[in-house]
């Protein structure tokens, strides 16, 4: 191939180049307030460690689920619509409490299951920073459609940049290979950036990748529609599932939560966090789920809809049991979030996060030096055909 002839890689390099450059800045916010998001609710534990831990008094039990619920609706006078229930039993509950039917979501209360005492709510200054957070990543804090479409377009170019990166950053010689594998920290400073660039952007690469194919989901409806259809199974299709039907009794008295969460423990026999679903309409069905706790837990829960009033097992639901596609479409959040394997998986995402936050700025870095040395090459060159 002729020297002067414009090949792939160069394409690749110029597209990954100007994609860079276009939409570096959004990308810095965008992968910086998801990196500062992946630890949420762990910083929000340790900054406010008295909503959230409860000591275990020496010689007393727990309170019923039943007794706490009846505390929470004296307290805030609402009605509780889910209690969440975890392993640990130095941790507190969380009941979610609505005024009205038509109250779309509730005010989550923070309880000490020994005492029955209010411990804080969802809101405080650390969770209203995170909100922040949130907004700042899904929608630069822009109201209405404008800033979802800024970020969905930006996550498309990291998209291509992530692609062409790769292509770039195979070697052109086999005998090259282990070069990209490593940072040269004793050469140069622009060497090192082009290392940090280069290498940290291919080890990150594919989970960058499932960051970036995810995310679309939350700006672009068509794109999640064409993700349901292409999985087979349709995203966030589990959200506000309804409750199946029940026939009341005549005395219509519901069983102690403790009966229900003793079948659904049977069913599912693993130590976990349970969030039992309480209906407002007596018809319907309470849903319990449960999901693994570890460093390595799996974000699929276990559901099972139980009849309130005889504990009769009416839908069950084992994440294990689910077709592929399913659990793939069901994930889609955790996949995103890095939650998809517990605490393991988002370290994984945090330090990716980490390095696309970097890229930007590396990127920026080695196109600046790349300007100078065009620059001064072009200077060298007109001072030689002066000198001629």
């Amino acid at each position: 191939m002729s020297k002067g002839k414009y090949s792939v890689r160069k394409f690749f390099n110029d597209i990954h180049l100007w994609m860079g450059v276009a939409s570096g800045i959004i990308l810095f916010i965008v992968c910086l307030s998801g990196t500062i998001y992946t630890f949420r609710h762990e910083v929000e534990h340790a900054l406010e460690p008295e909503k959230y831990e409860v000591k275990k008094p020496e010689n007393s039990s727990l309170l019923s689920s039943n007794q706490l619920i009846a505390l929470v609706e004296k307290e805030t006078s609402g009605k509780v619509t889910s209690i969440s229930i975890p392993a640990d039993e130095t941790s507190s509950y969380e009941l979610s409490v609505k005024s009205s039917p038509e109250e779309r979501r509730g005010t989550g209360y923070y309880v000490n299951p020994y005492t029955g005492e209010i411990l804080g709510t969802q809101g405080g200054a650390v969770s209203d920073f995170f909100l922040v957070i949130m907004r700042l990543h899904r929608w630069l804090l822009i109201e209405g459609d404008a800033g979802k479409i800024i970020v969905g377009v930006s996550t498309i170019i990291f998209v291509f940049l992530i692609i062409s990166g790769i292509v770039i950053w195979m070697p052109k010689k086999w005998k090259n290979w282990k070069q990209g594998f490593k940072i040269k920290y004793n050469a140069n400073w622009k060497r090192v950036n082009h290392d940090l660039h280069n290498t940290l952007g291919f080890y990150s690469a594919i989970l960058l990748l499932i960051m970036a194919l995810t995310g679309l989901c939350w700006s672009f409806g068509w794109y999640r529609d064409g993700l349901s259809n292409v999985i087979g199974a349709k995203v966030f299709g589990g959200r506000g599932g309804s409750a199946e039907q029940v026939q009341v009794p005549a005395d219509s008295t519901r069983l102690p939560l403790a009966a229900l969460l003793a079948t659904a423990n049977d069913e599912f026999d693993y130590e976990g966090n349970y969030r039992i679903s309480i209906p407002y309409n007596a018809e319907e069905a309470i849903t319990i789920q449960k999901s693994g706790v570890g460093f390595f837990a799996s974000s699929g829960s276990d559901k099972i809809q139980l009849n309130p009033y005889n504990a009769e097992i009416i839908k069950i639901e084992r994440f294990a049991d689910k077709p592929f596609n399913e659990k793939i479409a069901s994930s889609i959040k955790p996949l995103h979030t890095g939650e998809i394997f517990g605490l393991f998986s988002k370290i994984l995402y945090f330090i990716s996060c980490l390095i696309a936050t970097s890229l930007p700025v590396t990127g920026i870095i080695i196109w600046i030096n790349k300007l100078k040395k065009k620059r001064a090459a072009k200077k060298k060159k007109n001072k030689v055909l002066v000198q001629k």
